[in-house]
């Protein structure tokens, strides 16, 4: 979409449809929304004082001007002014844009919500956006039959009323796209099948990705996996006719000496679950299980068009869980880069396998900070449901900073403990540890599994389980369309701006 910005300045016929959103209990119409009502002969006026229109959150009433060039003013409510955040601007922006898509038109304008409130006004132009463009995604590349009568909304101005505003605005906008090409990018491969979205073609979607964003790019064969003695990978891998991949990206904004902050993300292009197969019901959604890894792609890419002043580096495992004549096997020992091994007590707990490799692969970049990101237990989602990604870590400053950025990009997350009690539960007879712990604590001792390679650098895990795509019960967000979610984008690139060392690793 082609998103700028325009001071908010009343011209008849400028604009198609004009967004206007109102606060419950407010003021009578002035500026902008002044002067159009007055041309309107002061219907929004009469709505408003005879409570026609109660400005509850995402409440929408539509005005036909009739007689004026411009066709259309659409009404949002915002709900109370002091409950007012940036969830509910990317929630009303989402809502306005689908009901614009509705009227099957290809562009509109939106007057800033709340300009002037204790919301700061780069916030809300940036949630504006993400509202809108995250709204409408949708993901049609494998349908041969699309409605051509329905046209795409491919255009937006942002009316700002204070000129001081007007530069913040513009700025806003260009960081905010940044953020939204990334979300789109982890949407569009976590969608794409298994068929479409092989280990080799995730490999070189990263690799051009890599080229036209200016990051450095290396891409481990599976000889060189091998090589590596990487057990974990090459055994989930081993039920497949396609080789495993490790991506690795990097990003280099800060100084020359400067330690990197690692993100690794699970990337299981499909996982039947191998020799301990899953269910049918449902299985299709396991190509959503490469969204760890979709995540830090798209982070990689928002963070290099972001030009942040950091250093950054990106790591996928990249594999298929199938089984096969050569599928590892349940009572298999595996031993990982760098040396520790692990019994199989099942082959479906395969995440934390290929996560162990990447992560232990991450410490030769003596990294500030470790963040992991996977789908990597049903359990996460039977104590969180899809409400927030399940949070582990073994650092409080690390902790804090992913939960502060939950809550301002409305991408949740909940600490759940790691005492080493639940570190008994994945004890070994035959092994240094073993890959499930038995169904009690089910995510916490799969983060604990992943927490024996972190050795003491400051570490998050981020259980997406329940996040990554829209299921069943997802609670319904006008900004989260049916399929890939894209989690963990805008949280990474929120947390990644604020970015100063970690004091415990300075």
């Amino acid at each position: 979409m082609n998103i700028s910005s325009e001071k908010a300045e009343f011209k008849d016929g400028k604009f198609e449809t004009v967004v206007i959103g109102l606060f419950e209990g407010a003021d009578l119409p002035s500026g902008y929304v002044k002067q159009l009502d007055q041309a309107l002969g002061g219907t929004i006026e009469d709505l408003v004082i005879n409570r026609k229109f109660k400005c509850t959150l995402n409440q929408t009433h539509l005005i036909y001007t009739r007689g004026m060039k411009t066709g259309r003013i659409l009404l949002i409510g915002l709900g109370k002014y002091d409950q007012f955040n940036t969830e509910k601007v990317r929630s009303a922006s989402g809502n306005a844009a689908l009901k614009i898509k509705e009227y099957n038109t290809n562009s509109y304008a939106v007057l800033v919500f709340g300009e002037g409130c204790n919301v700061p006004i780069n916030d809300i132009i940036q949630d504006l956006v993400f509202g809108a463009e995250l709204s409408l995604y949708s993901f049609d590349r494998y349908k041969t039959k699309i409605d051509r009568e329905k046209v795409d909304v491919d255009k937006l101005v942002i009316l700002v009323n204070k000129h001081e505003n007007f530069s913040i605005a513009k700025r806003s906008i260009i960081a905010a796209t940044s953020v939204v090409d990334g979300v789109k990018v982890a949407r569009d491969l976590s969608n794409m099948p298994g068929n479409y979205c092989t280990p080799t073609i995730l490999a070189n979607v990263a690799l051009d990705i890599s080229r036209k964003h200016g990051l450095a790019c290396k891409i481990l064969e599976s000889r060189d996996i091998s090589r590596l003695k990487m057990g974990g990978l090459m055994g989930v891998s081993s039920g497949s006719r396609e080789p495993p991949k490790l991506i690795v990206l990097e990003y280099r904004g800060g100084n020359t000496n400067e330690k990197p902050v690692v993100l690794v993300g699970k990337a299981v292009t499909f996982d039947s679950g191998g020799i301990s197969i899953k269910p049918a019901d449902k299985m299709e959604q396991m190509k959503h299980d490469k969204s760890g890894g979709t995540t830090v792609i798209g982070t990689m890419q928002a963070v290099a068009d972001l030009k942040l002043p950091l250093n950054l580096v990106g790591i996928v495992p990249v594999t298929e869980n199938l089984l096969g004549g050569d599928s590892y096997r349940p009572g298999d020992v595996l031993t990982f880069y760098k040396g520790k091994t692990a019994e199989i007590i099942n082959t479906d707990a395969e995440g934390r396998l290929i996560l162990a490799d990447a992560i232990s692969y991450s410490l030769d970049y003596k990294p500030q900070a470790i963040v992991d990101l996977a789908t990597l237990t049903g359990a996460c989602v039977i104590a969180l449901g899809n409400v927030a990604s399940g949070l582990f870590s073994n650092n409080d400053e690390l902790r804090d900073r992913i939960v502060r950025a939950g809550e301002y990009t409305g991408e949740r997350v909940w600490e759940f403990p790691l005492w080493k009690e639940y570190s008994e539960q994945i004890k070994s007879d035959v092994a240094d540890i073993k890959n499930t712990g038995g169904r009690g604590g089910g995510a916490i001792t799969a983060a604990a599994f992943i927490s024996e390679f972190v050795e003491n650098y400051p570490w998050v895990h981020l259980d997406i389980a329940g996040t990554a795509w829209v299921q069943d019960n997802s609670m319904g967000k006008s900004y989260l369309p049916k399929g890939a979610t894209g989690v963990g984008v805008r949280l990474l690139t929120q947390m990644l701006q604020n970015w100063k060392k970690l004091s415990s690793n300075s």
